[in-house]
């Protein structure tokens, strides 16, 4: 057996053991119970014990694969390091980093190791010595581990074996363990996003950056530098966010909610299964193709219109960038607002159409506003999806942070400056990438309230309804 497997190949080992290891339980408890008299006999269905033997063979040896891969790198790092000559180890950090960094494009191969310091050479040859020992006792570690706890496991089958209790316990764990990681990943993102947007407010202050009217990143590298004013207003770049994001509503609110409202109430069961899988197709298009068919045939034909009647219009508008970002979020708007209406209680219906009302009087006046709270969470999410798009703005809209909400203009948004401030070889102590992390958390921030507010209404629904 290879001792010196990579991490895929070491995880489809330890899904092949567990595979095999639910497999002997499972003939294992068939075993105990002949001895017993019958499977009857058991206190749980045979797929527990074989699920209880694939579990303990599978978690312990994934908790130590994690673990391991987690502090893997750092500890390989400070060994090399350690090992080096005293003259760079006594290197500042930032260019001790950089001697780290080509070591190991050294051992990647992404640099040749002609002409390179031979020290560096041998702390390469240092790291894949210590990088393939560290990868071959991982691989006997954790296949010992499993097949240990496999048979361990095995040796405690019996008829009384609480198996169903154990699993469904570990699965309860295993459920909590996921949730906690979710949780903290959520933390650690918005603390990282945090930390830097407070450097960057100690450089340049919260009442400019909320209330400037002018958005130029650009800092001056020498005092006598021009074009580079370093201006970091981020009204237009909000101001561009909210005008592209109303004019998707225009077009996906409406559109969505009478389409849900014919395929709830009007539209037979055959079409509906047809149009209603064709419709959420929307959703599943790469942004990226909706953006080439903003930029080469709704920006063109937008301009060409406006020409014909004597308007100034950018090759690259809101407008464009609007209307093909509305066609994209209209599944969100459809499909949510469609399952909320078809969940109002029919009996309002029956009760509607008893007094003499008609089918569209029934919809107008019982049906949508029964299905308020829920039509309007679905519109916030669908708000706070029109928010974060990128690549729609970048290829319609353009780049340019104009203060205007003439729709026929060029503008930006924020998720836009973001990508065009973190883009290239950048500077993490400069204003200018640093603005990049106070959008960001601006941009957290409105799309959380959204999500929030779409979450108490859906849950103000479910609620009257459930």
């Amino acid at each position: 057996m290879d001792t010196n497997m990579n991490p895929t190949m070491l995880l489809l080992t330890i899904l092949f053991l567990s595979v095999m290891g639910f497999i002997m339980g499972k003939r294992r408890s068939y075993a105990v119970a002949n001895d017993a008299g019958g499977v009857s006999e058991l206190h749980s269905r045979p797929t527990y014990y074989g699920s209880l033997t694939a579990l303990w063979c599978a978690i312990p040896a994934l908790i130590i694969f994690s673990f391991w891969l987690l502090f893997e790198s750092r500890i390989i790092t400070d060994l090399v390091i350690s090992s080096l000559p005293d003259q760079l180890q006594n290197l500042p950090a930032d260019r001790l980093n950089l001697i780290v960094n080509d070591i190991k494009n050294i051992v990647n191969g992404n640099i040749s190791s002609v002409d390179i310091n031979p020290s560096m050479v041998a702390a390469a040859e240092h790291y894949k010595k210590l990088n393939s020992l560290s990868h071959a006792s991982l691989t006997v570690i954790v296949i010992a581990i499993a097949i240990a706890a496999m048979l361990v496991i095995q040796r405690t089958i019996n008829p009384k074996l609480r198996a169903r209790n154990h699993v469904e316990q570990m699965i309860k764990y295993i459920l909590i363990a996921c949730s906690t990681i979710a949780i903290f990943t959520t933390i650690g993102i918005v603390l990282s996003v945090l930390y830097e947007s407070i450097r960057f407010f100690r450089v340049i202050p919260l009442t400019d950056f909320l209330t400037g009217l002018e958005w130029s990143p650009q800092m001056a590298i020498r005092a006598d530098q021009v074009g580079s004013s370093g201006s970091f207003g981020a009204v237009p770049v909000f101001m561009g966010t909210m005008l592209i994001s109303a004019i998707a509503m225009c077009v996906a609110v409406p559109i969505g909610l009478m389409s849900a409202i014919y395929l709830s109430e009007y539209a037979n069961r055959t079409f509906r299964s047809i149009a209603k899988p064709l419709l959420e197709i929307l959703a599943g298009i790469p942004t990226v193709v909706y953006g080439f068919f903003a930029a080469l045939t709704v920006a063109p034909m937008i301009r060409d219109t406006g020409a014909f009647f004597w308007l100034d219009v950018s090759s690259e508008s809101a407008l464009a960038a609007g209307l093909v970002m509305g066609i994209m979020i209209i599944p969100f708007v459809s499909s949510l607002s469609d399952d909320v209406i078809n969940a109002v209680p029919q009996s309002l219906r029956d009760g509607a159409y008893a007094l003499g009302a008609t089918k569209s009087e029934t919809i107008r006046q019982v049906v949508v506003p029964a299905a308020l709270p829920g039509i309007v969470g679905s519109v916030l999410l669908a708000v706070s999806r029109a928010i974060g798009e990128t690549m729609i703005v970048v290829m319609a809209a353009g780049m340019s942070a104009n203060l205007t909400v003439n729709p026929l203009k060029t503008v930006t948004t924020v998720t836009v400056q973001i990508v065009a401030l973190l883009v290239g070889d950048q500077e993490f102590d400069s204003p200018k990438t640093l603005a990049a992390f106070a959008l960001g958390l601006m941009l957290f921030i409105v799309t959380l309230i959204l999500n929030v507010i779409a979450l108490v209404v859906v849950r103000k629904y479910r609620e009257q309804y459930e």
